[in-house]
């Protein structure tokens, strides 16, 4: 019988967020002077989907650098985020359907947290419509609820909800068909950082990072993974490799541990 993953993150951890996600800012601030060295790519459109309870404020840095580096980049414009609601799964499928059309390319997903389950969603529905997938502290292998803090307010919401999933959310037999990149922190003090590892494969893979949970969409060591994932050329994809000079700010990745079997909640 496959080994039970670890519950959710440790109380030190999850207590600790907001000072570190501070001072994950306070890196993001010292470094923008060096936005302009950030691998570059060809400007295609960028979709970025916030995390539970957050809005398009919380993705503004992020939206910004790559904006400086030529990208067409959007946030989701549905507010805040509090689950899977008729707005907001109708708001994401029209969004991608019009950026689409607009553009007339494959737009690219980045999805913080409960923004990057969405963003793997969303890939599956409309393969044609997404380049890749980029997915921020995302917990898409949960098997149950204790393996995220953040489930007792997601569970707030759940009367408003019009999809409901069981648990695990997926599993090794469910890769995406398109590039799929999960960065992910061993420091993660919302979820547990297992249940964010893509099984790698030929065209998915995770980085790791030492950040916060709630930093991770301006750390530094994050907007350097993201802007080289979406600066490689279409249909051209090779896994992450650091420059050597970064090589430190990239922990070893970690494989993923198999899903728990007998999970089988409701997910709401």
């Amino acid at each position: 019988m496959a080994r039970r993953q670890a519950d959710g993150p440790a109380l030190p951890l999850y207590l600790s967020e907001p000072g570190r996600a501070v001072a994950d800012y306070g890196l993001y601030l010292a470094a923008r002077p060096l936005v302009p060295r950030l691998p570059r790519g060809d400007g295609h459109p960028v979709l970025v989907l916030p995390g539970l309870l957050a809005d398009d404020v919380s993705t503004r840095a992020l939206r910004v650098t790559l904006r400086k580096l030529g990208y067409q980049v959007h946030g989701w414009g549905l507010g805040r985020n509090i689950g899977p609601t008729a707005a907001c799964v109708k708001g994401m499928r029209d969004k991608i359907d019009h950026l689409n059309d607009e553009y007339g390319r494959p737009v690219s997903l980045i999805g913080w947290s409960l923004g990057g389950i969405f963003a793997r969603d969303l890939a599956r529905r409309a393969p044609g419509a997404v380049r890749q997938v980029i997915t921020l502290g995302s917990p898409f292998r949960i098997a149950r609820h204790t393996q995220t803090r953040a489930a007792k307010v997601f569970e707030r919401f759940s009367h408003l909800h019009v999809e409901h999933r069981t648990f695990p959310l997926e599993n090794e037999a469910e890769p995406l068909s398109m590039p799929a990149t999960s960065i992910y922190s061993h420091f993660d003090g919302i979820v547990h950082w297992q249940t964010c590892l893509n099984t790698p494969g030929e065209r998915c893979e995770n980085i790791a990072v030492m950040a916060s949970h709630l930093g991770l969409g301006h750390h530094p060591a994050s907007l350097w993974a993201i802007t080289d994932r979406l600066a490689q050329p279409e249909g051209a994809w090779k896994p992450f490799k650091a420059p050597l000079f970064l090589r430190p700010a990239f922990p070893k990745p970690a494989l993923p541990e198999p899903c728990d079997p007998v999970a089988t909640h409701t997910a709401a």
